[in-house]
């Protein structure tokens, strides 16, 4: 029997000594390491937007600040919902809000007051278009994912997902304040490096998600099952991280090291598909984070 229950958590985080928070639980409550990819992938697509440098050094902070206070909201909102769950799952049990540091109201009104800000300075700073998107990733991540998806499908990270792709689309509009499908492309080489990226951690966090009652590939349809899953979606990938030098926004450079980044996060896959123990997903995982990170560094590199 699940340990969780597919409603609304219940305040059961409730600590009298909440009050005594301190600046780094706040902090954390913003996933930082997360907030991390979302920043970088964002100002990449601010970089290579066209007409870039004629954007205002300040505007464009302002427009990754926005980003990051918003990612770091849609995250607060995601723990204050999660906090049941994140109690049982030995990777996030010591998170503040289970271990009762952070009142889960508190918790709550904190992500709400920063998606608020994030998205109206976004609008009057830079424009609607980026705004728009801004709030929408949001909603998407809180509601769609988080709300919604999160526990009631093993499809939950390939719809819910497509939150983390937004940054680049985001940076890309602050600039031009409009959708191309050059950001698109953007868009879609996150929107495909995202589940196997998650499942190879849900392989090896299997026991944890069953704990928790949260319905991973692996938990429902088994291990081959994801693991074949995976290898699409990785394969997939490779037209996709290629297509901006098609689309006209990035030259050879970036297509020989997209090229070569993309071939080797198959092969990590592979070895994924026909190793029997969790070492080769852990190792994927861990070149997953730096594919995202290195790739679309390539891009910024080729745009200079």
């Amino acid at each position: 029997m699940s340990t969780t229950s597919s409603t609304t958590p219940t305040n059961t985080s409730k600590n009298p000594d909440a009050i005594n928070a301190s600046i780094g639980d706040y902090f954390s409550l913003l996933k930082p390491k997360v907030m991390s990819l979302v920043v970088f992938t964002g100002f990449a697509g601010l970089w290579v937007a066209p007409n870039a440098a004629d954007l205002h050094p300040f505007l464009a902070a302002t427009a990754i600040l926005c980003l990051a206070v918003n990612a770091g909201a849609a995250g607060a909102i995601n723990m204050w919902f999660d906090r049941d769950i994140d109690a049982v799952m030995k990777r996030t049990k010591n998170r503040a809000l289970p271990l009762g540091k952070i009142d889960p109201d508190e918790a709550l009104s904190f992500g709400l007051v920063l998606t608020v800000l994030s998205i109206l300075t976004m609008s009057l700073a830079l424009n609607w278009v980026a705004a728009g998107l801004l709030a929408f990733a949001n909603f998407f991540y809180v509601v769609i994912y988080t709300i919604w998806l999160k526990r009631s499908t093993p499809q939950n990270i390939v719809i819910g997902g497509a939150s983390g792709a937004f940054p680049p689309m985001i940076g890309w509009a602050a600039v031009t304040g409009d959708i191309t499908l050059a950001s698109l492309s953007l868009f879609a080489l996150i929107f495909f490096w995202t589940p196997p990226h998650f499942w190879a951690l849900a392989l090896y966090m299997n026991d944890d998600y069953k704990k928790a009652g949260v319905p991973m590939l692996p938990a429902t349809h088994g291990e081959k099952h994801t693991k074949i899953h995976m290898m699409i979606y990785s394969i997939i990938m490779m037209p996709i991280a290629l297509s901006p030098y098609f689309l006209g926004i990035a030259g050879t450079a970036y297509l020989i090291s997209a090229g070569l980044l993309t071939a080797f996060f198959i092969y990590t896959n592979i070895r994924v598909l026909f190793d029997k123990t969790h070492k080769s997903a852990k190792l994927m995982f861990g070149y997953s984070v730096f594919y995202l990170f290195a790739i679309f560094l390539a891009l910024m590199i080729d745009k200079v």
